[in-house]
């Protein structure tokens, strides 16, 4: 690694297992030190154990302002700065939205949308006294064409995407930069974990592994680009069913038939 990161200090959310876990080895590779936050004790301390006294475990619940605000203060207290924010933290309740009570769609919303505006809003002021330093907003394809069944996680993935482009140009020569990576489908307990409810068309999309993710995730905390897509053919696909819906209803189907197949092999695979 080239240690674009030495002793930069990052927080991340959602850091204990699949994409947040990648992350964070990933930046401690080029030399950062780690705040990392989730809501499970043990397999948060069993992540930060990887890198000694160079990470801090902070159990918490993004859904709660307050504890963000106490991340980030404590991030601060530990090493003396904050460089990098990456929000990673995700919840989602896959199938129609009447299926779930009104409780169980705020969470998505404050889990997904709100505790990233919140934590962004937060971090500013101390990506300021650092000298300068990067927001990355994990989002998803999800966020660039609507998805059924998972209609508010969609939601709020759209909503991150324009938070993200808006606090860029915000923040536009400040030496904060904002950005956003969009993944397709992750082969992490977030998609496998859940298999059965999981749309089929989904599976008919080259699956990214949670290392590839978080690559991007690195990249853009490094040079600032506003977005990166993974895999680039499924944004490409779903800006094209975003901008003209009845290509979407037509292809969905044959779609469907493909993940479907696809998907039984991951069944199998898992069993």
């Amino acid at each position: 690694m080239s240690g674009r990161f030495q002793d930069k200090i990052v927080v991340i959310t959602g850091a204990s297992a699949g994409v947040g876990a990648s992350v964070a080895r990933q930046f401690a590779a080029e030399g950062a030190k780690l705040v990392l936050s989730a809501r499970g004790k043990e397999a948060l301390d069993a992540i930060a154990h990887e890198f000694g006294e160079d990470s801090l475990a902070v159990p918490m619940d993004v859904a709660d302002s307050r504890a963000c605000k106490e991340l980030l203060s404590g991030a601060e207290k530990k090493f003396g700065a904050v460089h990098v924010l990456v929000n990673n933290a995700g919840c989602n309740y896959r199938g129609p939205a009447e299926d779930f009570d009104a409780e169980q769609l705020a969470q998505i919303v404050d889990v997904n949308l709100r505790a990233p505006i919140v934590l962004s809003r937060l971090a500013i002021p101390l990506l300021r006294r650092a000298g300068g330093g990067s927001i990355v907003n994990v989002a998803s394809i999800a966020g660039k064409i609507p998805v059924p069944e998972e209609a508010t996680y969609s939601a709020t993935k759209f909503g991150l995407r324009a938070f993200t482009r808006a606090l860029a140009e915000e923040l536009a020569g400040s030496g904060i930069t904002v950005s956003c990576v969009s993944p397709g489908p992750i082969d992490t307990g977030f998609i496998m974990g859940d298999i059965d409810k999981v749309p089929d068309y989904f599976f008919s999309q080259p699956i990214s592994s949670a290392t590839e993710v978080a690559r991007l995730i690195v990249e853009c905390a490094a040079d600032g680009k506003t977005e990166r897509t993974i895999p680039v053919s499924t944004g490409i696909l779903a800006t094209a069913g975003y901008l003209i819906p009845g290509l979407a209803r037509i292809l969905r189907p044959a779609l469907s038939r493909k993940g479907r197949r696809i998907k039984e092999k991951y069944r199998r695979k898992e069993c």
